[in-house]
């Protein structure tokens, strides 16, 4: 008896043990990386088949931003025209906009490529590219948890700005934010000046990995 109630015990134990160490591992797999660092490498398929990585946009202003057509905090920034502005403004001035979507195959805001095309025309949407992340590989190596999570990454390839779009959550196209943390960042940067909040607590549905 002594002898089962000892094999139970150390099976726990060791189950705990792995328990633990699996958590611990994604925990780090989706650490974001903290602002001023290095902004991770990547290189993706947009929905055009282009090839795209991060070190082709050496010397410019980068966004990122998580996205997911179905999500509707996604839907209110888009239907607003919100996003489509700050997109067409800021591209205008020589920033790279990726917008990225680590949905994994079988989950909410999965498309084909042809599907996100036709949804990008549909919304009028005008990033430089639609990065397709099925995998999930640049959505963990940023910590991007939800959608919309924004980043920005200056000329010298730092991550200076990760968080929400701005400071109004909700999914409400009328509601008006005080504040654009990503127009900030960006106006801040291209004047060669430290951004005010670099880190914000980004809100919006879960990315679906």
């Amino acid at each position: 008896m002594k002898s089962t109630f000892k094999r139970a015990s150390v099976f726990c134990a060791l189950a705990a043990a792995l328990f633990v160490a699996a958590c611990t591992a994604v925990n780090t797999a989706t650490a974001a990386p903290p602002a001023g660092a290095p902004a991770p490498a990547f290189t993706a398929v947009d929905s055009n088949g282009k090839k795209h990585s991060l070190s082709d946009f050496k010397g410019k202003i980068v966004v990122l931003e998580w996205v997911n057509f179905d999500c509707p905090f996604v839907v209110r920034h888009y239907k607003s025209g919100n996003m489509q502005a700050l997109q067409r403004k800021y591209t205008a001035k020589g920033v790279v906009w990726l917008s990225i979507n680590s949905s994994a195959a079988g989950k909410q805001g999965h498309f084909a490529p042809a599907e996100i095309n036709a949804k990008i025309k549909e919304r009028n949407a005008a990033p430089t590219a639609y990065l397709i992340d099925t995998e999930g590989t640049i959505g963990k190596a940023y910590g991007a948890k939800t959608t919309p999570h924004m980043y920005v990454i200056d000329q010298a390839g730092n991550l200076v700005y990760q968080g929400a779009i701005d400071d109004s959550v909700s999914t409400d196209a009328n509601e008006k934010a005080k504040v654009n943390y990503v127009e900030a960042a960006l106006e801040a940067v291209m004047a060669g000046k430290p951004v005010a909040t670099p880190t914000t607590k980004p809100y919006g549905c879960s990315v679906k990995y």
